[in-house]
């Protein structure tokens, strides 16, 4: 008993002590203008080295049963339904359409190099390593667009793709692997399989969420809440992805997570979005960054197994170098495809069309990561020739993506591509709280009494008519009158929300100014609520009803 105590203590230990190295060398990286992700590798890969730091082998299903759920959840929570809607095709162009030409390329590749330096490579096993290398990584993407470096199409195209591109790949990769295991496999078992996965994924994910709203929507604890929405990502995953549905938990996960994050402001309550947000925002922390780390802690696993190959150093050089510029020659041939496809082809894809310097951008923003490391370890050892130095391989260029991933931002100031600008975004946030205002007076109008004092009620309507910065408010009606004063705010606040909502439903305004308006209303009304005292005869906020969406062309 004792000395299973005093394991599980020591790993207790080691996970602390990684959880806090974790945010020295985050915090270090940024504040001296340094890729964390590849900090983090480089530490880890030191660390793996030193005598006392224990062996380290990344099981695959704790990547992507345990890890991988939950930051592609946290990350959908943040993108913007109408945005995928808007630019669904050009999103599923490159999270299914380029994946599978990826596959094919990248395998057929690896296939011919390896079976000229190993005996036994099949083709099967190529194209399982080409689904491997297929994805780009959601969390290093996300990284990447939410730096402001990149044009913010640019940022929706890439982290759309990163969110989806994951279930393409690893359903690919299922089916190579049961080639693998049954040769004899026929071509309509590999396309049912897939047909299983996408269908059972998205009806998975439509009945999650469309239950969680409805869950949801009875909570009035922000803690209950949040504890249901970090279970939801497991919800989904779980059942989409057991033997009986056979569909995929990552899509899913993804699917849930945008449709909740839209419909958020529809069953939330101020205080449980401000709770979620915080809460996410702290587990993607840990995990993505904790996974970069982990990555490097088991290069020395990986360099003992591949120690065992028949493959000669400079031979291996070669085919990995061959197999990443397969992997970069491939997104490349596709995009600019699809690039001329939207700028010549039928009217509705040239509505949508973007320059070539977008699609240079695009194409060269093709960073690989854990989804990488952890779906090679599916690779089964006994049926993959040379399968440590695989492991190698996909380490090596997940390395080599994560460098050329720093070169996206000088490449956009050479394309010379815009900018997000601050300043166009205060100015949209000023315009966007007058519509607010607009429809705060009209609710104001609708909804003072008799009892309500006048020089309360003016005091309100001045507020709303010269307020310039959001959350600023004349607090003279809330000294004097805090029931009153609360009670109408909330209702004039609740009318602000729904015009922010419609216009944002309009695509009138950027995805950014909508969620800082939409935040700051949440802190508004949050401080509001903690000083209302008294029972109300009208519900404060009753849940918004979403109209039929107009597609942003």
């Amino acid at each position: 008993m004792g000395g299973a105590g005093s394991v599980f203590a020591e790993a207790v230990a080691w996970t602390v002590g990684g959880l806090l190295l974790v945010v020295a060398v985050t915090g270090l990286s940024r504040r001296v203008g340094w890729s964390a992700p590849l900090v983090l590798v480089a530490v880890g890969v030191g660390a793996s080295f030193l005598p006392f730091t224990p062996q380290v082998r990344l099981e695959p299903d704790v990547v992507l049963v345990g890890v991988l759920p939950a930051l592609l959840f946290a990350a959908a929570l943040q993108t913007s339904y109408l945005e995928v809607r808007a630019r669904g095709d050009s999103i599923l162009a490159l999270s299914v359409g380029l994946v599978l030409f990826s596959v094919v390329v990248i395998g057929v590749v690896s296939y011919w190099l390896l079976g000229a330096v190993t005996s036994g490579m099949t083709l099967a096993v190529g194209l399982a390593f080409g689904a491997i290398l297929a994805p780009t990584d959601a969390v290093s993407v996300s990284a990447l667009a939410g730096s402001g470096r990149v044009p913010r199409r640019l940022a929706s195209l890439l982290e759309g793709e990163g969110l989806l591109n994951d279930a393409t790949a690893l359903v690919s990769l299922n089916t190579a692997i049961a080639a693998i295991l049954d040769p004899g496999a026929g071509f309509a078992n590999v396309f049912v399989n897939f047909a299983r996965a996408v269908i059972g994924g998205v009806a998975v994910g439509i009945v999650v969420a469309w239950l969680i709203v409805r869950v949801r929507r009875r909570l009035r604890a922000p803690v209950l809440d949040t504890t249901i929405s970090l279970a939801t990502p497991y919800v989904a995953y779980l059942p989409a992805s057991s033997p009986f549905i056979g569909g995929s938990g990552f899509l899913a996960v993804v699917l849930t997570g945008i449709w909740l994050g839209y419909r958020a402001p529809s069953f939330q309550s101020a205080e449980s979005r401000i709770a979620e947000r915080i809460n996410w925002r702290t587990v993607s922390f840990l995990l993505e960054n904790g996974v970069f780390l982990l990555i490097g802690l088991q290069l020395k696993s990986i360099v003992v197994l591949a120690a065992g190959s028949h493959i000669g150093f400079l031979q291996g050089v070669l085919v990995i170098a061959g197999i990443y510029l397969a992997m970069v020659l491939a997104r490349f041939v596709w995009v600019f495809a699809a690039t001329v496809l939207y700028r010549f082809g039928p009217e509705a894809l040239r509505e949508r069309r973007w320059d070539w310097r977008t699609a240079v951008a695009i194409s060269f923003a093709g960073v690989r990561g854990v989804v990488t490391l952890a779906a090679v370890f599916l690779l089964p050892a006994a049926r993959t020739p040379d399968v440590g130095f695989l492991q190698l391989a996909a380490f090596t260029i997940v390395v080599l993506s994560l460098l050329q991933g720093l070169g996206v931002g000088p490449l956009v100031r050479a394309l010379r591509l815009p900018l997000p600008n601050p300043e166009q975004d205060r100015m949209q946030i000023r315009t966007l709280v007058a519509e607010a205002q607009a429809a705060a007076i009209t609710r104001l109008d609708e909804e003072v009494s008799e009892e309500d004092p006048a020089d309360l009620v003016s005091s309100l309507r001045r507020s709303a008519e010269y307020r310039v910065l959001i959350g600023t408010t004349d607090e003279q009606g809330l000294l004097s009158q805090p029931d009153a004063y609360s009670r109408l705010r909330l209702l004039m606040l609740d009318s602000e929300r729904t015009a922010v909502l419609e216009a944002q439903r309009e695509g009138r305004y950027e995805v950014s100014v909508v969620e800082a308006v939409l935040g700051d209303f949440d802190s508004i009304e949050m401080s509001l609520k903690r000083s209302y005292r008294r029972d109300v005869s009208k519900p404060v906020r009753q849940p918004l009803r979403l109209p039929r969406l107009r597609s942003r062309r």
